[in-house]
């Protein structure tokens, strides 16, 4: 609730109550704010203990969309489109620690051939016995 609430705002919301209150009602305004936080605090938890008794195990499953809900709050489209697409992997193109000629390669070619750096060209498996290789459809 209060996750954007800066130490620089709290400093101003106490020099303000010190210019509104005087410096000699200060103490008990501070003294009746945490007081009544203290009892909206056991209020809601006194309520969510009691609902939990109440609704049994059907109150797990009431938390479960809305926590669902609180992870959109955080919702960021290039990270999940990332996730989506590469399943998490930091790297997945394979580019980390490729280099060219001694230094890091920019452009992820090595030369002329258009290879990665560091990658060969894969040669296809020999047919076993009674295979027969795959038809090319742009062969007819």
């Amino acid at each position: 609730m209060f996750d954007s609430v800066g130490w620089g705002e709290i400093l101003v919301l106490i020099i303000a109550g010190l210019f509104i209150l005087g410096p000699e009602r200060l103490p008990e305004a501070a003294s009746w704010l945490a007081k009544s936080v203290k009892k909206v605090r056991d209020f809601a938890t006194g309520a969510k203990e009691q609902l939990r008794e109440e609704m049994g195990p059907e109150f797990d499953q009431l938390r479960k969309p809305l926590e669902d809900l609180r992870g959109l709050r955080n919702f960021d489209p290039k990270r999940v489109v990332t996730q989506h697409l590469f399943d998490g992997d930091a790297d997945p193109l394979g580019l980390k620690g490729i280099t060219n000629g001694g230094s890091t390669a920019t452009n992820g070619t090595n030369g002329s051939n258009g290879y990665l750096a560091g990658q060969t060209q894969s040669q296809p498996e020999p047919l076993k016995p009674g295979e027969r290789p795959p038809i090319d459809p742009d062969a007819t």
